[in-house]
């Protein structure tokens, strides 16, 4: 896969595991191709290439998400010292995934991957088959009760423990009637105290986000922007860690961040909190 002259191009041949249809796009597909990987079809291409034409920079925006989803994990396992993931909404295997973060602080650290797309736990199991520690499931994070009670999250999370619950870039393809404050309740509900949560989420702040939230409701019909008080109310009742609710790159940088940011820098806030 390349990314030229503003668009998304698939490179090579299709193969179509069974259960997936690719006439559908998939979020984890879609994503997968702004980051540049290669397990995507014409269908998430098409998407793609909507995005790209409201918001030329969408790849780049992809990929400062996911460069979080590697700071927050080194947070989590080193400072926090926790040893047990949920990683809600994973998408496919890519750099940097939570398992190889956490077991580079904690060996034993075990993580549960899931996805409602089918291909990722076809990927999935391929890359993890020599990993005891490391599970992925096929589940919809929407249920809380099912991934919960799944009997590979059971075997493999001790929820006596503290859990860190992930859900990087995920909230925001909950419709409002899917109730997102209630999801991550349910998740939080069942992990004790010491626990954390570590959420990204679109913004909408300012007048550029209206057409790029507009162009990912038309095309992938998921995609909300939430205002900070919204996404705020999704942390209600714990502790947001320093430095709190704030823009991808300024989430603890691992790198000098530019007074002003990119519109790509500024559409997706990020933080970690503790039960």
């Amino acid at each position: 896969m390349r990314i030229a002259h503003g668009r998304v191009t698939m490179m090579g041949s299709e193969s179509v595991p069974v259960g997936i249809d690719p006439t559908k796009p998939s979020i984890s597909r879609v994503y997968d191709a702004l980051l540049g990987g290669k397990d995507f079809y014409d269908s998430d291409q098409r998407v793609v290439d909507h995005l790209i034409e409201t918001m030329p920079q969408v790849d780049v925006l992809a990929k400062i998400n996911r460069a979080i989803l590697g700071r927050g994990v080194r947070y989590l396992a080193g400072e926090a010292g926790l040893k047990q993931y949920l990683d809600l909404g994973a998408g496919l295997p890519t750099m940097e995934n939570t398992h190889q973060v956490a077991q580079s602080f904690h060996p034993d650290a075990r993580v549960v991957y899931v996805d409602n797309d089918p291909i990722v736990l076809a990927h999935g199991r391929a890359l993890l088959e020599q990993d005891k520690s490391t599970r992925v499931v096929t589940a919809d994070l929407r249920q809380p009760d099912k991934v919960l009670g799944h009997p590979d999250v059971q075997k493999l999370i001790d929820f006596s423990e503290p859990v860190a619950v992930l859900l990087v870039g995920m909230l925001h393809h909950l419709h409002d009637d899917e109730n997102p404050e209630a999801v991550v309740d349910g998740y939080l509900d069942a992990v004790p105290p010491g626990s954390h949560v570590f959420i990204t989420h679109f913004l909408n702040e300012g007048p550029e986000a209206g057409p790029v939230e507009k162009s990912f409701l038309e095309f992938l019909g998921t995609g909300r922007f939430r205002t900070r008080e919204e996404i705020l109310r999704l942390f209600r009742g714990l502790e947001l860690v320093e430095p709190g609710l704030v823009y991808l790159p300024e989430w603890r940088p691992d790198r000098i961040v530019r007074d002003k940011l990119t519109l790509a820098e500024r559409l997706m806030v990020g933080g970690i909190a503790r039960k």
